[in-house]
C-alpha cells in the first residue's frame, strides 16, 4: 500500500491539518515529472569516443572515495551541493536555497522546497507548542502528586520498617523504640540522611546498568538506608480539594457553600482523589503517545517526500534535508520522553540535575532510551495506581481496540436472514387470512399494535444510530472521543446493526404469535400466553439492560444507564456532551414513552385477554399522557439552565427558552388531540409554527453550522468532511419536511385508505426518528469540526487539589 494512504488513517483526526500536506507536495513532484517527461530532461550522460552506443552517468567517472570511508571527512565540494538549509530568524524559521535553479525546471523545483519548508515550519511550530502544553501539565500533575502522597500518608498512617525491628510511623510522626526518622526531612537524629531511592527501577536496562557499575557503587549501596524519602507534609496547610458539582450531593453542597472546603483528611477524600489522579495521569499518558506519534509520523512523511523528489529529479537533496530534519527540534529534542520520565519519577528521578539539552543529547545518542522511558511511565502507573497489578495497569494505559470477530459478522448476517424471513411469513400470513379486512383489525390495532409498535421505535433508531458511526467512520469523526466513550470498548456499526436485529427478531416473532383475530368460542377470550407475549418482551429487554454480567456489552450498557440517570436528575448533574445528546434523542421517542404508558394501562387495570381498555376515560392516563409527553424537553431545558449557570453562555439560554417553546407547542397539540375544539386547534397551529421555525433554525444554522452566507462554500460552511455539497442542501430540505409532520394531528387527518389511526400516528413518530438520525451526523460532524479547528483531541480532567498560589493568582 502507497505510504499516502497509510499517512491519513494513522493521523489524530483534530490535527490533521496540523500535519505535513503530503498529497499537495506529492502534486508538485507530479508537475516536475511531467515537465522533465515534456522537455526530456536527463541526467548528464557520458559516451565514449569510439562512439560506442554505451552511455553512462558522469558521475561513473568521479574519483572513487574508497571502501574505508578515506574521505569521508573531507568537506563536500560546493559545485556539489543542490541545497543548503539554514534557520533563520528569531522564531528559528527553517529555509532551504535550491542552489540549482538555474537548471531547465529549476522554478517548479523552487516552489516545491518552498511549500516544503512552510509545511516543516509548521510541523515544528504545532510540535514546540504541544510540547509546551505538556510541560505545563507536567508540572502541575507533580505538584498534585506531591500533595496526594502527603494525604496518602495523612490518612493511612502507614508504618514503615527500616531494616530488622526498626519501625516509623509516617503519618503521625510517631517513632519506635529503637530508631526513628522525622517524615519531612528524612534524618535520623544524629545520624546520616536518608538517600533518595529512584521512585521506578528500569526492569531489565536497569539490573544491567546497575552491574556495570561496578563495586564502587556497590559499596555505597549497601551504606544506605532501605525505605523512601517522603513529601512535607506542610504541603496539607496550603492545599484545598477541589469539589466540582458533578453530582446531585456537590451540586446541594456548592449552593450552600460558597468556599471550597478544606481536607478533612478523610478515606472518602483520598479514595476521590486517587481516582481523579489516575484519570488525569491516563490522560496525560494518552497525550504523549499521540505526540509521539506525531513527531514519528510527520519525520517519516518528510523522508517519504524526499525519496520520491530525488527519485524523480535525480538529484541527492535528500540526504542534506534529512540531516537538517534530524537535527531540529523534532528530530533532536525528544522532550516528550524527559517529560514521561521527569513525571513519573517526581522529584526523585536521577535526571533531576541534568539540563534539557544535555538530556536531549543523550537521548538522541541513545536510540532505544525513549522505549526504556516509556517503560518506566508504565511501571510506575502499575505501581502507584493498580497496586502493582501489571494487566489492569495496562489495560487502563494501551487499551486494546476491539476487534473486528467472524462470529459477530455471521450472527449479523444470520439474525438479518431471519429477521427479512419473519418480514416475509406475517405478510404472507396477513394476506392468506384476509386479515386486513377481517372483523378484530380495529381492536387489534387498538391494543395490540401500541404495544409492538414500541420496539419498532427502538430498532428503527439503533438502525439510524448504526448508519450514523458507519459515516462517522467513513468521514474520520472521532465519534469515541466527543462521547466520551472508554477506549477500546466502544461499539462499531456492526454491533448496533447486530443488537438492533436480534431485537427486531424478539419483537417480529411476537407479532407472529399475536395475529389471532378471534377470540376462542368456548372462553370467549384470547390466549393468555400469547397476550402476555409483549410484556414478556419487555421483561426480557429491561433484565438484559440491567444484568450485571459481562455480556452484551456491559461496559456499553452501563454508559447508557448512567446517562439516563444524568437525564432523569437534571439539573444536578454536571452536563456532558452525552448527556444533552441523549436527551435529544429522547425529545425524538414521544410516541415510545406513550407506550410505555400504554403498557401500564393494559396490563394493570384493562382486560389484555379480551383485548380491551379504557384507558382514554380515565383523568391519571390522561394527565399523564400531556407529561409523558412534555417530560423529554423539560429535562432538555434544565439541562440549559444548568449550562447557563455554569458556563455563562446566553445561547444556553435560548437554547432553552427553544425547548419551552417546544413544551408549549406539544402541551397544545396534545390538547387538541383530547379535547377537540376551534380554539384547541388555532392555539396548537401557532404555537407548533412557532416551535417549528424556531427549532428549525437551530438545527440547521446552530447545531449544524450551516447557512454561513460568507464561507468559502456558499450558504454552509467553511469545512465540510463530504465532498458532494448537494447532500447538506438535501439533509436541509429533508429536516424542513420532516419536522413538518406535527400537521398531520392539527389538520385533522386521523386515517388513510388502508392505513388505521394508531398506524398513521407510528408512521409519524418514525419520521421524527429518521430525521433526528439525520440530525445526529451534521451534528456530530460539527462539533468534530471545532474539535478540529481549536486542535482539541483530549478531554479535560479535573484535579483534586487547589494550591492557595494557585487561588490568589485567579483572584
Amino acid at each position: 500500500m502507497k505510504f499516502g494512504k497509510e499517512f491519513v488513517p494513522q493521523m489524530v483526526p483534530e490535527w490533521q491539518e496540523a500535519y505535513m500536506d503530503y498529497n499537495s507536495l506529492k502534486l508538485l513532484l507530479k508537475d516536475i515529472l511531467c515537465f522533465r517527461q515534456c522537455n526530456k530532461v536527463t541526467t548528464p550522460m557520458a559516451s565514449t569516443p569510439e562512439g560506442s552506443s554505451l552511455k553512462r552517468r558522469v558521475s561513473l567517472y568521479r574519483a572513487f572515495s574508497g571502501l574505508t570511508s578515506r574521505h569521508r571527512g573531507s568537506p563536500k565540494k560546493k559545485e556539489d551541493e543542490e541545497i543548503l538549509v539554514s534557520e533563520e530568524g528569531a522564531e528559528g524559521q527553517w529555509q532551504t536555497m535550491f542552489l540549482m535553479s538555474s537548471d531547465e525546471g529549476g522554478d517548479i523545483e523552487v516552489v516545491f522546497f518552498k511549500r516544503l519548508d512552510e509545511e516543516f515550519n509548521k510541523v515544528i511550530n504545532f510540535y514546540k507548542k504541544k510540547v509546551g502544553e505538556v510541560v505545563d501539565e507536567a508540572e502541575e500533575l507533580s505538584r498534585q502528586m506531591d500533595a496526594l502522597i502527603a494525604l496518602r500518608l495523612k490518612v493511612e498512617n502507614p508504618l514503615v520498617e527500616l531494616g530488622g525491628t526498626d519501625v516509623i510511623d509516617r503519618g503521625s510522626n510517631g517513632v519506635s523504640s529503637q530508631s526513628t526518622v522525622h517524615p519531612t526531612s528524612g534524618r535520623r537524629p544524629g545520624g546520616l540522611q536518608m538517600d533518595v531511592i529512584p521512585e521506578v527501577e528500569m526492569s531489565n536496562e536497569g539490573e544491567m546498568e546497575d552491574e556495570e557499575r561496578g563495586s564502587k557503587e556497590s559499596k555505597t549501596s549497601d551504606q544506605n538506608i532501605k525505605g523512601f524519602k517522603p513529601p512535607s507534609l506542610e504541603i496539607l496547610d496550603h492545599v484545598k480539594i477541589n469539589v466540582t458539582p458533578e453530582t446531585p450531593v456537590s451540586t446541594v453542597k456548592g449552593i450552600l457553600k460558597s468556599s471550597k472546603p478544606d481536607l478533612s483528611f478523610s478515606k472518602k477524600e483520598l479514595r476521590k482523589a486517587e481516582e481523579q489522579m489516575t484519570e488525569a495521569f491516563n490522560e496525560f499518558y494518552q497525550k504523549l503517545r499521540l505526540i509521539k506519534s506525531y513527531c514519528f509520523l510527520n519525520q517519516l512523511a518528510f523522508s517519504k517526500i524526499m525519496k520520491k523528489y530525488d527519485k524523480i529529479s535525480s538529484r541527492k537533496a535528500s540526504k542534506a534535508y534529512l540531516n537538517m530534519v534530524d537535527n531540529s527540534y523534532l528530530g533532536s529534542c525528544d522532550e516528550v520522553s524527559y517529560i514521561v520520565h521527569e513525571l513519573m519519577a517526581y522529584h526523585e528521578s536521577k535526571f533531576q540535575s541534568i539540563p534539557c539539552q544535555k538530556l536531549c543529547l543523550m537521548i538522541h545518542l541513545l536510540p532505544s532510551q525513549v522505549t526504556r522511558i516509556m517503560e518506566r511511565v508504565e511501571a510506575t502507573f502499575i505501581k502507584h495506581f493498580t497496586n502493582g497489578n501489571r494487566r489492569e495497569g495496562m489495560k487502563t494505559l494501551r487499551p486494546r481496540a476491539r476487534r473486528e470477530k467472524h462470529r459477530s459478522t455471521f450472527f449479523l448476517g444470520l439474525f438479518s436472514g431471519v429477521s427479512i424471513a419473519l418480514v416475509v411469513a406475517i405478510i404472507v400470513l396477513i394476506h392468506a387470512r384476509n386479515i386486513l379486512r377481517s372483523e378484530g383489525r380495529g381492536q387489534y390495532m387498538e391494543n395490540i399494535f401500541p404495544l409492538y409498535s414500541l420496539f419498532g421505535f427502538i430498532v428503527l433508531h439503533m438502525l439510524m444510530f448504526s448508519a450514523n458511526i458507519y459515516y462517522w467512520r467513513r468521514y474520520r469523526v472521532n465519534y469515541p472521543f466527543i462521547f466520551g466513550f472508554q477506549r477500546g470498548a466502544e461499539l462499531g456499526y456492526r454491533q448496533f446493526f447486530l443488537l438492533s436485529s436480534g431485537l427486531a427478531i424478539l419483537a417480529l416473532a411476537g407479532v407472529l404469535s399475536n395475529l389471532d383475530m378471534e377470540m376462542d368460542p368456548s372462553t370467549k377470550s384470547f390466549r393468555a400466553l400469547t397476550e402476555l407475549v409483549p410484556l414478556g418482551l419487555v421483561t426480557v429487554v429491561l433484565l438484559i439492560m440491567f444484568c450485571p454480567f459481562n455480556i452484551i456489552y456491559r461496559s456499553s450498557r452501563f454508559f447508557l444507564l448512567q446517562c439516563i440517570f444524568h437525564c432523569l436528575c437534571a439539573p444536578l448533574y454536571k452536563v456532558s456532551l452525552p448527556d444533552f445528546f441523549l436527551a435529544d434523542q429522547l425529545t425524538s421517542q414521544v410516541q415510545a414513552f406513550r407506550s410505555l404508558e400504554f403498557y401500564v394501562c393494559y396490563y394493570g387495570w384493562g382486560d389484555f385477554k379480551k383485548r380491551s381498555h379504557n384507558c382514554l376515560d380515565s383523568r391519571v392516563y390522561r394527565s399523564f399522557y400531556f407529561i409523558v409527553a412534555i417530560i423529554p424537553y423539560w429535562i432538555r431545558s434544565l439541562q440549559c439552565l444548568r449550562r447557563l449557570i455554569e458556563e455563562k453562555d446566553g445561547m444556553q439560554g435560548l437554547n432553552g427558552l427553544k425547548y419551552f417553546s417546544t413544551i408549549l407547542a406539544v402541551a397544545m397539540r396534545t390538547s387538541f388531540d383530547l379535547k377537540k375544539g376551534m380554539k384547541w386547534k388555532i392555539l396548537a397551529i401557532t404555537s407548533s409554527v412557532v416551535a417549528t421555525i424556531v427549532s428549525t433554525y437551530w438545527d440547521i444554522v446552530i447545531d449544524w453550522g450551516l447557512l454561513r452566507r460568507n464561507s468559502r462554500n456558499p450558504w454552509l460552511r467553511d469545512k465540510l468532511l463530504i465532498s458532494n455539497k448537494s447532500v447538506y442542501f438535501i439533509a436541509m430540505v429533508l429536516n424542513v419536511i420532516l419536522r413538518l409532520a406535527w400537521m398531520q394531528s392539527v389538520l385533522g387527518i386521523k386515517e388513510v385508505p388502508f392505513v388505521h389511526r394508531t398506524a398513521l400516528v407510528a408512521i409519524v413518530a418514525c419520521l421524527e426518528i429518521i430525521r433526528r438520525g439525520i440530525w445526529n451526523f451534521f451534528r456530530l460532524e460539527n462539533e468534530h469540526l471545532n474539535n478540529v479547528g481549536k486542535y482539541r483531541a483530549f478531554k479535560s480532567v479535573p484535579l483534586p487539589f487547589n494550591y492557595d498560589c494557585d487561588e490568589s493568582k485567579s483572584r
